[in-house]
């Protein structure tokens, strides 16, 4: 597999977006749709699949158990915050498919390593567990750093996102 880098770049050079952009809602996305950003604003629990400078789709997400800040150390439960890349799709995940998320990056072993302590890893975006049988999907913040939709939007993101697309994730 070749290995990808993705440079940490400021979220105004990433996308270009408008406030009226982000606050769209779109209720059904054509399974031709294809995405070629993802931008997670955790503060709003959203996450966006963007082609160009447009919204395809906005989803309410639930994030680790411990959301506030960056996440520093594997089993903090926190969601990372940076420039990653959904490297690849996991069919056969513990829960309704997964995306692998490139965490950790440059900046995140670097901090990990300042302070002596081990980054984590093997974060995804994800659906709910399997053999979940509640209404839709769990509430709250529950994951252990990942990024969680309903098993029906999982398989929309799924099919919008190839393998290699970047995804930011901002406070």
């Amino acid at each position: 597999m070749k290995k990808t880098t993705l440079a940490v770049l400021p979220l105004a050079a990433l996308l270009v977006l408008t406030a009226q952009d982000l606050g769209a809602t779109v209720h059904w996305l054509p399974a031709s749709a294809t995405a070629d950003k993802v931008l997670v604003l955790k503060h709003r629990r959203r996450l966006y699949l963007i082609q160009g400078n447009r919204v395809l789709k906005t989803y309410r997400v639930s994030l680790g158990i411990r959301p506030a800040g960056p996440k520093l150390r594997e089993g903090d439960h926190r969601t990372p915050e940076g420039a990653y890349l959904l490297d690849w799709h996991n069919p056969e995940s513990e829960f309704y498919k997964s995306i692998h998320i490139s965490y950790p990056n440059q900046k995140d072993l670097a901090r990990a390593k300042r302070l002596g302590v081990p980054p984590g890893g093997d974060l995804f975006i994800h659906g709910q567990p399997n053999g979940f049988d509640g209404p839709g999907r769990q509430p709250g913040d529950w994951t252990d750093g990942c990024i969680a939709v309903s098993d029906e939007e999982m398989e929309e993101i799924w099919r919008a996102v190839a393998d290699g697309t970047p995804i930011l994730i901002e406070p």
